[in-house]
């Protein structure tokens, strides 16, 4: 066997199942072995989009994302996406052909691109293919972003390690039991405590929601989280700056808040001051290095979310808690009514022309089926459908902000779409972020996932004008003409419709009700006379 040949069938039998990418002369014969082994290959219009879908993907599915992409131009064409995920600690590994020679055309430095992007590199042997690339695999199965050095003239050599399959025994180090005392005093004394679950307790849903049942705990999450106590009578949904007036005077009154999982960045705390400066603050991470990188914490616990909680639930003595606690049926009764950013009052801003895009987005929540994934991109506008647009469950949420890139939304739904195409899948783009992308409509086609795109447009790179108008500063660098991008989107084989007011939404409806099989690109014309409530808080400061 060939080393490209190795490497395919290695990640195959690892799990890999679908990879996404562009094909050149460096990465074919592997891309090829990974698809005579079984795998599904996805291809995109761009490596940049194909990045993005591997990242959603692997968000959505909860597996390792794959991406393959051509020696040089193909990897720096992919980099913003890879940042994205590396940032994001996306289970993922990019495929990345290499060119050693120094005088190479393609040569670039691997190992020192993934570094600065905060991405683990690994790099193939000739004579031990099979260990190299089951050991990136299994790294990006603990939560890397991995990306696999595979020199050209290696993936042509004879592999000289004998491989025939199976994958060979993961051995993993023995479970430390993680030191809990100090977090079971705390919640013991405590009678208002939070739980805010971030990226990291993703998976912990169900445990962290007995627990908080024992002690008498609200429940709330950063935006990474979104959904993960969905239907819950005490979730709060989302902390810091998308939080809901409701959830910021609760955690403003909290005594203890634990942080599962996060970092309690600014955007989760609201530059700090969401905690009240009386509260115990508790964080628990797997990573020890992640302990008050953002702000002071009086206790940290390291481990595992779902061991340190396990093993919370093994020593809390029934009746211990909670004692005055705030679970009452009044909370819960205000809960119901004002939890939502839905139930809040607000003066609609539409007007002959434009759509509020709170109305927009509260009518399409209506509208969209329940089995949804929710994808956001960046911009001023995410906020709204991030809060007004419900999701079923933290898999039906996909927010690609750790690197605050305008463009990726598309793409990355089109990797959810893929990894869940029992649900409807929506992309809410602004429209800079939609026209960076829009090559990828044509991947959207091929691909005939029920995909809907909702662009709020408002002729501009929003967060700009809101941030530098008020001050007087010129913008005509950040607006732009009105553009149909409907008829865009219909010149890429797509459905698309313009919407101004919530009656221009009746041809959405219509597609719902049919097959489904060609994406709808919604060019929502939305009102732009104020920044949005969450940029407000973003620019606080700055």
């Amino acid at each position: 066997m060939r080393v490209a040949e190795v490497v395919g069938r290695v990640l195959y039998e690892h799990g890999a199942r679908c990879v996404f990418g562009v094909v050149g002369s460096g990465n074919f014969h592997v891309t090829n072995a990974l698809v005579a082994a079984g795998a599904r290959f996805v291809g995109a219009a761009h490596e940049g989009g194909a990045a993005s879908m591997a990242d959603g993907y692997a968000r959505t599915s909860g597996t390792v994302g794959l991406l393959s992409v051509h020696q040089g131009p193909g990897v720096t064409n992919a980099l913003t996406g890879l940042t994205e995920a590396a940032k994001s600690r996306t289970p993922m590994v990019v495929l990345a052909p290499e060119a050693t020679a120094p005088r190479s055309n393609f040569f670039i430095d691997l190992p020192g691109l993934a570094a600065a992007v905060g991405a683990e590199f690994h790099r193939v042997r000739a004579t031990h293919a099979a260990e190299d690339a089951g050991a990136a695999y299994r790294a990006a199965a603990r939560g890397a972003t991995v990306v696999l050095g595979l020199p050209l003239e290696v993936q042509n050599a004879a592999a000289t390690e004998l491989w025939s399959g199976p994958v060979p025994e993961v051995r993993t180090a023995p479970a430390v039991e993680p030191q809990v005392e100090p977090l079971l005093a705390a919640l013991r004394a405590a009678r208002r405590p939070v739980f805010i679950a971030g990226r990291g307790a993703r998976i912990a849903g169900e445990p962290l929601t007995r627990l908080a049942d024992a002690c008498g705990a609200l429940l709330a999450v950063s935006a990474a989280a979104k959904g993960l106590f969905a239907g819950n009578a005490w979730y709060l949904d989302v902390a810091g700056g998308f939080a809901t007036p409701l959830a910021t005077e609760l955690i403003g009154t909290a005594d203890l808040v634990v942080a599962w999982g996060s970092t309690l960045n600014m955007w989760t705390t609201r530059h700090g001051e969401l905690i009240p400066p009386t509260a115990v603050v508790v964080q628990v991470d797997h990573d020890p290095a992640a302990f008050g990188v953002n702000r002071p914490v009086d206790l940290s616990v390291a481990g595992e979310v779902t061991a340190v909680v396990e093993a919370v639930l093994d020593r809390l003595d029934a009746g211990t808690t909670a004692a005055g606690g705030w679970r009452t049926p009044e909370l819960a009764q205000r809960i119901r009514d004002h939890g939502r950013w839905r139930a809040v009052p607000y003066r609609d801003e539409s007007d002959e022309s434009t759509i509020d895009p709170r109305t927009l987005s509260a009518a399409l929540d209506d509208v969209l089926p329940a089995g949804r994934t929710v994808v956001v991109d960046s911009g001023n506008f995410m906020g709204y459908p991030s809060m007004w647009l419900d999701v079923p469950d933290v898999a039906g949420f996909c927010f690609t902000q750790a690197f605050q890139s305008v463009g990726l939304g598309l793409a990355s739904a089109l990797g959810a779409a893929v990894a869940r195409p029992d649900r409807l899948t929506v992309a809410a783009v602004g429209d800079g972020g939609f026209v960076m992308s829009a090559t990828e409509l044509v991947t959207a086609v091929r691909l005939a996932l029920p995909l809907l795109v909702v662009i709020y447009d408002d002729a501009a790179y929003g967060a700009e004008v809101h941030h530098f108008g008020p001050d007087g500063h010129p913008l005509e660098t950040v607006t732009f003409p009105d553009t149909d991008l409907a008829a865009i989107a219909l010149g890429y084989g797509c459905d698309g419709v313009t919407v101004r007011t919530v009656d221009d939404l009746g041809p959405v409806s219509e597609w719902l009700a049919g097959s489904r099989t060609r994406p709808l690109v919604i060019d929502a014309k939305v009102s732009a006379a104020r920044g949005s409530w969450w940029l407000e808080e973003a620019f606080r400061g700055h």
